[in-house]
């Protein structure tokens, strides 16, 4: 496993393919990472779908409001479209580069219209940097990330199974 160096601020995700563990870049966007852990924490994420895949580009998921698997809002058709019931958050856009394995968030045309929703890259994306807010780097599992069923809509998704802070995990 990965070295954790940092385990307030690391994500263990566990998807339908394996394990991926995710660095959390607080310094970058306190508000970002705050947000995802605190969804983490509520276990909001747990059976969210991957409802947009794009090979050579990125897998999106956390759309904790219509992409949740047994959720009473669950509705694979509108996936993608929602967010949970916290306010959006303000742009925390930096010069870290969308490069293989970053994590970032998805939002609306509007900048500051982030929410739950993020998407990890699976190759460089240079034409979103400065534009999206990067929080975290994917360190461990990204073969597991690449194995993702992909489509847009997609058929049958997989999805994330648990979300946990590497901290509130017991030794």
């Amino acid at each position: 496993m990965a070295e954790i160096k940092d385990p307030e601020n690391t994500l263990i995700m566990e998807t339908t393919k394996g394990k991926v563990v995710i660095a959390l870049m607080p310094d970058l966007a306190p508000g970002h990472v705050a947000r995802i852990k605190e969804l983490a924490r509520e276990h909001a994420y747990d059976g969210v779908v991957f409802h947009r895949v794009i090979a050579d580009f990125m897998a999106q998921t956390g759309d904790v409001q219509f992409g949740k698997k047994g959720g009473e809002n669950f509705n694979p058709s509108r996936a993608g479209m929602g967010g949970s019931d916290k306010p959006d958050l303000k742009a925390e856009f930096s010069s870290v580069p969308h490069v293989r394995g970053t994590c970032s968030m998805a939002r609306s045309q509007n900048p500051n219209s982030a929410n739950s929703q993020f998407f990890i890259c699976f190759t460089d994306a240079p034409w979103l940097n400065k534009q999206y807010t990067v929080w975290g780097q994917v360190i461990e599992g990204m073969d597991n990330i690449d194995q993702i069923k992909k489509g847009e809509p997609v058929q049958d998704p997989d999805s994330i199974v648990s979300i946990k802070v590497a901290a509130d995990i017991a030794a």
